[in-house]
């Protein structure tokens, strides 16, 4: 019998415990840190060994196979002997992919790729197709697998860390939103090899296979021909500037040109989230439902019906007509870039938590242009002090969310908008930007 090893004790690796259970490997858990009762129980109810607050090393080299917790970095020395001893370690979306035949949808990026991957999923849904929506949002890969019925299509949200330990992962349609700097401490600070990693979800696709790519990205252009593969590439654009763009938008107009497709037309106007980022998010979206051969009604009626994503530019109140939005799931500067170019009010930014090597130059005119006031909530603001206390008069810390929307209330006046886009991870304050998201909202709820 095989031993499987799980590093991580969180969604992902509780997940594939229960599968590797499942398909009769000898299973053995461990976490450095603390497990959530909530998995306990879960691996308890499966009769799985575990530990945590710590590493029982000998028990972890008896594995033929260590599933690794996105979590957890590549080059610590655990990781390293691992593959030092021939012991091959891989991510639970590369396991959990070795028990499927389902077509895979699978979408990456650096922001966007939640709102895609739900965009897909409600596509597929409201086509009637048997799918499920599984990685970064929902079950994930194999917890589903392992406990829900089969279903013909999986549409997965997968990031860089899960792709970096994937071997065979091969998915029918990727989908890349785009590559800005982020998570640069974890890849050395080296925006290359940041790159290289979400690529890899391409890298075994064939002929019969499509990647969906945003054309306006450079970061995307300027890598892709140095890459080896025979895929179909099918690439998206603001703009119809070449010939081979598949969708673009003209004339407030999404244009979908597949090849022996007749022209799939969408109006901007009628989707049910607002903003150019969201029409890029909807164009990707729609394209991969075409590749699907999904009824061209179906798709503009899902995009019309299709709500958004909780913590991503979510209006949460108006007060003495103020509005405040949560836009929590902005953890790097582009995404916060987004959020920013969509205030058409005076604005009061709440920003700040874990830096992750960020640039706050991109922002510079934007914040000129736009915001009143900066409400920083994170443990170290040196930074951001830095870079805008001579573009912004008023600058305070605050020491957590209830002090920060406070804050930012004293700061506004009637017209104004209170926009919490820390440009930040989340884990000095809280324990995940969901967190970060719901306790704004509470706060601002009380007020």
């Amino acid at each position: 019998m095989k031993r499987i090893v799980i590093l991580g004790g969180g969604e992902s690796g509780v997940g594939a415990a229960v599968l590797a259970k499942q398909k009769a490997f000898a299973v053995f858990l461990s976490d450095q840190g603390k497990i959530k009762p909530k998995y306990k129980k879960i691996l308890q109810k499966h009769s799985i060994p575990f530990e945590d607050e710590g590493h029982t090393t000998s028990e972890i080299f008896k594995a033929d196979i260590v599933i690794k917790s996105p979590g957890i970095p590549d080059d610590i020395p655990l990781i390293n002997n691992l593959r030092n001893q021939g012991i091959e370690v891989i991510s639970e979306i590369e396991f959990a992919y070795r028990f499927t035949k389902a077509t895979i949808i699978a979408i990456t990026g650096s922001n966007g790729k939640t709102t895609v991957t739900k965009m897909v999923y409600h596509i597929l849904k409201q086509a009637h197709l048997s799918v499920a929506m599984v990685g970064n949002v929902g079950d994930s890969f194999a917890m589903h697998i392992a406990t829900q019925p089969e279903v013909d299509n999986y549409v997965i949200e997968v990031s860089s860390f899960q792709l970096d330990n994937c071997v065979s992962f091969k998915p029918h349609i990727s989908i890349l939103t785009n590559i800005t700097p982020d998570h640069l401490d974890r890849y050395d600070n080296n925006f290359h090899l940041y790159r290289k990693a979400k690529f890899k979800i391409l890298q075994n696709q064939g002929q019969d296979d499509f990647f969906i790519y945003n054309e306006d990205d450079l970061a995307i252009t300027e890598f892709l021909p140095k890459i080896s593969t025979n895929v179909q590439l099918i690439p998206f654009s603001k703009k119809q500037l070449k010939q081979n763009i598949a969708a673009f938008i003209e004339q407030n107009t999404i244009k979908i040109n597949l090849n022996q497709q007749k022209t799939f037309n969408m109006s901007i106007d009628n989707l049910n989230v607002k903003g150019a980022h969201n029409a890029q998010n909807a164009m990707a979206a729609s394209t991969a439902a075409r590749l699907l051969k999904i009824r061209k009604q179906t798709i503009r009626e899902s995009m019309e019906s299709f709500r958004g994503v909780e913590h991503r530019l979510e209006e949460v109140k108006v007060l003495n007509n103020v509005n405040y939005i949560n836009d929590s799931k902005a953890t790097n500067i582009n995404a916060t870039f987004y959020a920013l170019d969509s205030m058409t009010k005076p604005t009061v930014w709440i920003v700040g938590g874990v830096d992750k090597g960020n640039n706050y130059q991109d922002l510079l005119a934007l914040v000129n242009e736009r915001v009143k006031a900066i409400v920083c909530l994170g443990i170290d603001n040196s930074k951001i002090i830095e870079a805008f206390g001579k573009t912004v008069d008023e600058i305070i810390e605050a020491a957590n969310m209830a002090d920060a929307v406070l804050a930012a209330q004293h700061f506004s006046s009637a017209g104004d908008t209170v926009l919490l886009s820390p440009a930040c991870a989340s884990f000095d304050l809280f324990e995940n930007y969901e967190d970060r998201g719901r306790q704004f909202k509470e706060c601002v709820r009380k007020l």
